[in-house]
């Protein structure tokens, strides 16, 4: 079914050509029909699925009738995410009269102010704790809400969120439509949504154990003492673009970040001390290739939009199965195809054992050939290039390892890495040979 058959308004589906979309995904074709019949809607998604499209579009369809007024708040957990659904929800208005907003903390507040009290605007996109610091502040009033939505709200639950969002429920109109959106939906969500929504239609469309059909998952045990090694020695030996990788402190992202620089990788951290100027920089500086590796947690990997990321790799194993299929899912978006590896020491055994029962198969074991797995230390770094962190002064590496080889499946791709049970392909594509490497250079 064509965007053309949903129903949706002239000036609403140019915005959506425009972005080059013809074709909804299946939660767009069982969500948009439903909200915009006025329905109270809960969506369980895979991320990448395109939920955002799905409550932005018929919201849209909606504003376009009706004076000017804020009647449209959409409550996101981090600043990343709220600059990506505001964005989205820009281009696709592209072709009307209607004006977006967004808001999050780690900025000035007062410009914030300046466009709300100004111009206003018909729809805003807002983190939970900077919307009740301008409502305490008289610079933002909700009656003429008309459409709330909570995206990624178990997200906004795990974070601590929950009070400020009963907060805010109580100083919205009760005659609302809500919707909550989420990549997963835990038992503890159900709470905040039966306080939120009255008579809601679910629509469960992808279960979180299910992650996108286009991941190739493998695990690697190793030794807690001997993970960055085998970082190392993966990133080297295979081929990719993009890399995510994921650990559970900020500390401990940032002591990986300083040693992968030190190792002549181009990688930046993105966590919540770092400043929302930094944040921007960094997703900036990976979605133009400056940057090959970037360096997560889990609440701040909420909302990463950089496209084309070919490998997630799990430096620490999550603690629960959800996040395990959310940190994935950054990976093969929209159909695509990528690579998660999971490096697994032993005292994270039990929490693999438990993901494997949520996916309801085992994952297979991967070792890599050469690699000498009975050190007792961490090996020295090869080379030192004295650079601190991204975002600490101001500088990064240059460094991203381009494509190149015959793709997945390559004899190189094969003999990167041997499996301990059952066959994997370590990587999407041969790896590159050394002196391809760009230079690396102050920005």
């Amino acid at each position: 079914m064509p965007f053309s058959k949903l129903g949706l308004p002239a000036s609403v589906m140019r915005g959506v050509r425009a972005a080059g979309y013809t074709t909804p995904t299946p939660i767009q074709q069982q969500a948009i029909p439903l909200i915009l019949e006025g329905h109270n809607v809960i969506g369980a998604a895979q991320t990448g699925s395109g939920k955002t499209a799905a409550f932005v579009l018929p919201i849209l369809a909606r504003l376009i009738d009706g004076r000017p007024a804020l009647r449209v708040l959409v409550l996101v957990p981090t600043r990343e995410l709220a600059a990506q659904v505001e964005t989205a929800a820009r281009d696709y208005a592209r072709f009307t009269r209607l004006r977006c907003g967004v808001v999050y903390g780690g900025v000035r507040i007062e410009p914030q102010e300046r466009m709300l009290r100004g111009d206003g605007v018909d729809l805003l996109v807002a983190t939970p704790g900077r919307l009740l610091d301008l409502h305490g502040r008289q610079s933002v009033a909700f009656e003429d809400i008309e459409v709330l939505v909570l995206d990624e709200a178990d997200r906004m639950v795990d974070m601590g969120f929950a009070p400020d969002l009963r907060r805010i429920l109580k100083l919205l109109p009760t005659d609302r439509q809500t919707m909550m959106f989420s990549a997963t939906m835990p038992p503890d969500l159900n709470k905040v949504a039966a306080e939120a929504l009255v008579n809601p239609v679910r629509l469960d469309l992808a279960p979180p154990s299910k992650p996108a059909a286009g991941i190739t998952q493998a695990v690697y045990p190793i030794a807690r003492h001997l993970k960055t090694d085998l970082l190392d020695e993966i990133l080297r030996r295979t081929s990719m673009g993009s890399v995510i990788v994921f650990t559970r402190t900020k500390h401990g992202a940032d002591r990986l970040t300083r040693q992968l620089e030190k190792r002549g990788h181009g990688v930046v951290a993105l966590h919540g001390n770092r400043t929302q100027s930094q944040r921007e920089r960094a997703l900036r500086d990976v979605r133009r290739g400056r940057v090959q590796i970037l360096i997560a947690t889990d609440i701040a990997s909420r909302g990463i939009d950089v496209r084309e990321i070919t490998h997630v790799i799990n430096f620490d194993v999550p603690h629960t199965p959800e996040d395990y299929v959310h940190r994935i899912g950054r990976t093969a978006r929209a159909e695509a195809t990528g690579d998660a590896f999971t490096l697994m020491s032993p005292d994270e055994r039990k929490d693999v054992d438990a993901i494997e029962r949520f996916l309801g198969k085992s994952i297979v074991r991967v070792q890599i050939p050469d690699f000498d797995y009975g050190k007792k230390t961490s090996s020295e770094p090869r080379e030192s290039h004295g650079r601190e962190s991204h975002g600490r002064e101001g500088r990064e590496s240059r460094g991203r390892t381009s494509s190149g080889g015959s793709g997945r499946g390559s004899s190189a791709s094969r003999a990167a890495a041997a499996p301990v049970e059952g066959p994997v392909e370590h990587g999407r594509r041969p790896k590159r040979a050394e002196a391809d490497r760009r230079s690396r250079r102050r920005m």
